[in-house]
C-alpha cells in the first residue's frame, strides 16, 4: 500500500499574489537590508547589546539570501512559458528589459555596505566562496542580459550597472580576502635581508691576514631610530587630531599582534616611552583609536577604499557616476509599457542606491582613515600649525574650523564651550565614543541566591539554552569609570617603570596576584593562602573574598570607597570573563567551570541549610525550598561566621570538591585581620591584585580572540591586553638588540 500524500489547500487568490510579488518583495526586501546595514552596522563597535547584534545578525545572513534568492528568481523567469502552455509562470514583470536592469542591482547588494563585509573574524576565511559566487552571479546576470536581447531598450544604463555591480561584489571579495589570517600575516612579510655579506668579508679578512697586515674586526653600533623617533614625541596633553595620527602610527606597527608577530626591541622602547608620558586619558584614547583601525581593516572594506592605489576611492565616484547617470536615462525613457509598480520599484532601487553610496561616501570622508590620507603623522615641530590642512583636520576630528587659540587653556565645561572657528553640525554619532565604555559583570553569590525554579533550569539544559539564560538574567553592566582607568593605567605605567629588561616584563606580566604582594608591605602572609593556586582558582578565590568584604565594610572616607567600588567592578568582571566568556579566557582559565559549578554547590546548600533572610524577615515556603531571594549582604555575613581556624576546608573535603567557598572566607578573615592590626588599607591592595589578575588573562589571552571583540562593543581586557603591549610587557618581543655592522679595519 503506497503512501497518501497530504497537499495543503491554498486559495488560488493566494497563489496569484504569490507569484505576481515573490520578485517585487524579496527585491525590496534586499533594498530594505542593504539600507539597514550600512547604518547600523557601525554601531556594534561602540554598542554591547543583543538588541543590535542580534538583529545585524539576522539582516546579514537575511542580505545574501534575498540577494541570491532574487536573481534565481529572475534567471528562472526569463523565457518561461506563457499560461497558455499550461505551465506557471513564476513572475508577472511584462517587460523583460526591467528584469535585466534588477540584476545589476542584486550584484550591487552581494557586493554589500562598506560598512560590513564579514560579521565575525571566521567570515574572512570564507573569501574564496564569495569568489566563487561572484563568478556564478555574474553568469546569472550576463544570462538575464542577453536573454533580453536584442530589444532590451534600457542596455546602456543595465550594462553601466552591471559594471558597478561586479566592482562592488569584487570589493568585498578583496575585502574578505585581505583580512584572512594568512594573507593579513603575509602582510606584515617586510623585503627579504640576507643581512652583511659575511663571505665576502671574512675572504677579505683572510687575504689580509696572508698578507701579513695589521686587520680587525670592529662591531660598529648603529644610531637608535627609535629612541630618536620617540624623543619627538610630543610631551604633554594630546589633541584629537594627535590622537587619531599616534593611534593610526601605532596600529600599523602592532597590527601583527593579530597573527602572534614578534616585535623588535626597538619597537617595544619606542612605545614604552611614548605611553610613560601619557596620561591615563590620552593613553587609552589612542589605544581606543588603534582597535578601531584593527576593526575597519578587519570587518569592512576601509582596505580596499584606502588602499595606496587610489582604485578605491575611484571606484566609488565611478559608482556615484554611473547610479546618476541610470538614473538620468530611466527618466527620459518612455515607461508606458511598464507596469505602474515595476517602475517605483526601479527608482526605489535607483534612489536608494545613491543614497547609500552618497551616506557611505560621507562616512568614509569624516571617518579617520580620511583624516591619516591627509596627514598620516603628527606635527611635533609645529604643533600649533593654522594651515589651511590643519584647519580641515580639526573639522574632521573636533568637528570646528579653526580651533583653540594659541595658549588657550581649556574650558572644564567643553560641552558649552564656544569654539573661536565654525562649527560642523553634529548630526553623526558621538565620533568620541569608540567603544562601547562599559564593562560587563557577573556575582557568584547573586547566582546562587537568585536560582531559578528547578524544573525550568531542567529544561533549559535540555536545550543548552542554560548560558543564555545565566546571561540575560545575571549579567549586568556597569559603566567604565575614570577611576577605573586611572587605576589600571597607574598600575600599568608603574610596572613598566621597573621593567627596563625583557626578563623583568616577562616576570611582571607573568604574576597572578602575587607580584603585588611581594611589592607592597605588610600583606606577605596571604603567601600561605593563595602562594601555589592555579589562576582559575585565585580568581574565584579573590572575588568571593572581595564580595565579604564589600558587604561587610563601613565605608566612611570617600577616596576609600573609591578603591572599594573599584575593586568590585573588576572582581565581577573578571569572574564574567572566566565564566560567560570562556573562548577569551580558554588559555588561563584551566578547570574554572568546574571549580565554579562545585562552589556554587557548596554555597546554595550551605545557604538553604542558613535559611539566609534579612532581620526581622521571615521566608516563605517558597524561599525555604527553593532557597531563593536571599539578601547578599547578609549571604557573605552568614559565610564569614564559620568557624575556619581549626580546620582548614581542605581538610575535610580532600581532592573530591573543587569549591573554594570557605577558603575565601579565610582569605577574606585575613585581609580584614591584616588592616586592623597593620592600619592598612585593605582595598589598595585588593583593586591592585584585581589588576594584576586582568592583565594576567590579557598578556595570556589568544590574539585572534581578542582581535574578534573589537565587533562587539569592545572588551576592556582587549584595551589592557594593547596597553600591555605599548609598555613593554608580555613575551611579544625579541631578545636580541641586533643594533651593530660589522667593520673590517686595515691598520698600516
Amino acid at each position: 500500500m503506497g503512501r497518501m500524500m497530504v497537499e495543503i489547500p491554498i486559495p488560488n487568490k493566494w497563489k496569484d499574489i504569490w507569484n505576481i510579488w515573490d520578485l517585487r518583495g524579496v527585491i525590496i526586501l534586499s533594498l530594505s537590508l542593504q539600507t539597514f546595514l550600512i547604518f547600523v552596522a557601525p554601531l556594534r563597535k561602540r554598542v554591547k547589546s543583543n538588541w543590535i547584534v542580534m538583529p545585524l545578525w539576522s539582516a546579514y545572513l537575511l542580505a545574501d539570501w534575498a540577494a541570491n534568492f532574487a536573481v534565481g528568481l529572475i534567471s528562472s523567469s526569463q523565457g518561461n512559458p506563457s499560461e497558455s502552455s499550461g505551465k506557471k509562470q513564476r513572475t508577472a514583470v511584462e517587460n523583460e528589459d526591467l528584469l535585466a536592469f534588477w540584476a545589476p542591482f542584486l550584484l550591487v547588494h552581494l557586493g554589500g555596505p562598506d560598512t560590513i563585509t564579514a560579521f565575525a573574524l571566521e567570515d574572512n576565511e570564507l573569501w574564496l566562496r564569495h569568489l566563487l559566487g561572484l563568478f556564478f552571479q555574474c553568469l546569472a546576470a550576463v544570462y538575464v542580459f542577453v536573454q533580453s536581447l536584442p530589444k532590451n531598450g534600457l542596455w546602456i544604463p543595465t550594462m553601466v550597472m552591471f559594471i558597478t555591480g561586479i566592482i562592488k561584489y569584487a570589493e568585498r571579495t578583496r575585502s574578505l580576502y585581505l583580512a584572512s589570517a594568512d594573507r593579513f600575516k603575509e602582510s606584515m612579510l617586510t623585503d627579504a635581508d640576507p643581512g652583511p655579506n659575511y663571505a665576502k668579508l671574512m675572504d677579505e679578512y683572510v687575504s689580509k691576514k696572508d698578507a701579513h697586515l695589521p686587520t680587525q674586526i670592529k662591531m660598529i653600533p648603529e644610531p637608535d631610530r627609535a629612541a630618536k623617533t620617540a624623543n619627538q614625541a610630543k610631551k604633554g596633553n594630546l589633541t584629537e587630531l594627535e590622537v587619531v595620527q599616534y593611534g593610526y602610527e601605532f596600529y600599523f606597527k602592532f597590527r601583527g599582534l593579530i597573527v602572534d608577530t614578534i616585535f623588535s626591541r626597538k619597537e617595544r622602547n619606542q612605545s614604552r616611552y611614548f605611553f610613560l608620558n601619557r596620561n591615563a586619558k590620552d593613553a587609552f584614547k589612542v589605544v581606543e583609536v588603534e582597535l578601531n583601525f584593527m576593526y575597519d581593516v578587519l570587518f569592512t572594506k576601509v582596505p580596499v577604499v584606502f588602499a595606496k592605489n587610489k582604485i578605491g576611492m575611484i571606484s566609488r565616484v565611478f559608482s556615484l557616476v554611473t547610479i546618476c547617470v541610470g538614473i538620468i536615462l530611466f527618466i527620459l525613457k518612455r515607461k508606458t509599457n511598464y507596469d505602474e509598480a515595476d517602475v517605483i520599484i526601479t527608482y526605489g532601487l535607483l534612489f536608494g542606491a545613491l543614497v547609500l553610496d552618497t551616506g557611505a561616501l560621507i562616512m568614509l570622508l569624516f571617518s579617520d582613515w580620511t583624516v591619516i590620507s591627509i596627514q598620516q603623522s603628527p606635527d611635533v615641530e609645529e604643533p600649533n600649525d593654522k594651515t589651511f590642512k590643519t584647519k580641515i583636520l580639526t573639522l574632521l576630528t573636533e568637528g570646528t574650523f579653526g580651533g583653540p587659540k594659541r595658549g588657550a587653556k581649556p574650558s572644564k565645561d567643553t560641552d558649552n564651550q564656544k569654539s573661536p572657528g565654525w562649527q560642523l553640525p553634529r548630526f553623526r554619532v558621538n565620533k568620541t565614543l569608540r567603544w562601547s565604555e562599559s564593562i560587563s559583570t557577573f556575582n557568584l553569590i547573586n547566582y546562587c541566591l537568585n536560582k531559578h525554579h528547578p524544573y525550568i533550569e531542567k529544561v533549559f539544559d535540555k536545550l543548552a539554552l542554560s548560558g543564555f539564560l545565566d546571561g540575560i538574567f545575571y549579567v549586568g553592566t556597569e559603566t567604565f569609570t575614570p577611576d577605573l582607568r586611572d587605576l589600571i593605567f597607574d598600575e600599568l605605567k608603574s610596572k613598566s617603570d621597573l621593567a627596563d629588561d625583557l626578563d623583568t616584563a616577562k616576570e611582571i606580566s607573568s604574576a597572578r596576584g602575587d607580584w603585588v604582594l611581594r611589592v607592597e608591605e605588610g600583606w606577605s602572609s596571604l603567601f600561605k593562602i593563595i602562594g601555589d593556586v592555579n589562576y582559575d582558582q585565585s580568581l574565584i578565590l579573590w572575588h568571593i573574598a572581595t564580595d565579604i568584604c564589600y558587604s561587610s565594610d563601613h565605608v566612611e572616607k570617600p577616596d576609600k570607597n573609591i578603591k572599594r567600588v573599584n575593586s568590585k567592578l573588576l572582581s565581577d568582571y573578571m569572574l564574567y570573563l572566566l565564566i560567560m566568556q570562556p573562548g577569551l579566557m580558554s588559555a588561563v582559565a584551566g578547570i574554572g567551570q568546574i571549580r565554579f559549578r562545585d562552589t556554587c554547590q557548596e554555597a546554595k546548600r550551605f545557604f538553604t541549610e542558613k535559611k539566609v533572610v534579612k532581620p526581622g524577615e521571615t521566608q516563605t515556603d517558597d524561599q525555604k525550598q527553593h532557597s531563593m531571594g536571599f539578601n547578599n549582604k547578609w549571604a557573605c555575613m552568614e559565610i564569614l561566621s564559620v568557624p575556619t581556624e581549626e580546620v582548614k576546608p581542605v581538610t575535610i573535603k580532600g581532592d573530591q570538591s573543587k569549591s573554594v567557598l570557605f577558603d575565601s572566607c579565610i582569605l577574606a578573615k585575613e585581609l580584614m585581620k591584616i588592616e586592623n592590626e597593620r592600619k592598612l588599607d585593605k582595598w589598595v591592595i585588593i583593586s591592585k591584585v584585581w589588576v594584576e589578575l586582568l592583565c594576567y588573562a590579557a598578556s595570556h589571552s589568544r590574539a585572534n580572540m581578542q582581535a574578534a571583540q573589537v565587533s562587539k562593543g569592545g572588551e576592556l581586557i582587549t584595551i589592557v591586553w594593547l596597553l600591555m603591549t605599548h609598555f613593554g610587557l608580555g613575551d611579544q618581543f625579541q631578545i636580541n638588540e641586533g643594533q651593530a655592522r660589522a667593520k673590517l679595519i686595515v691598520g698600516k
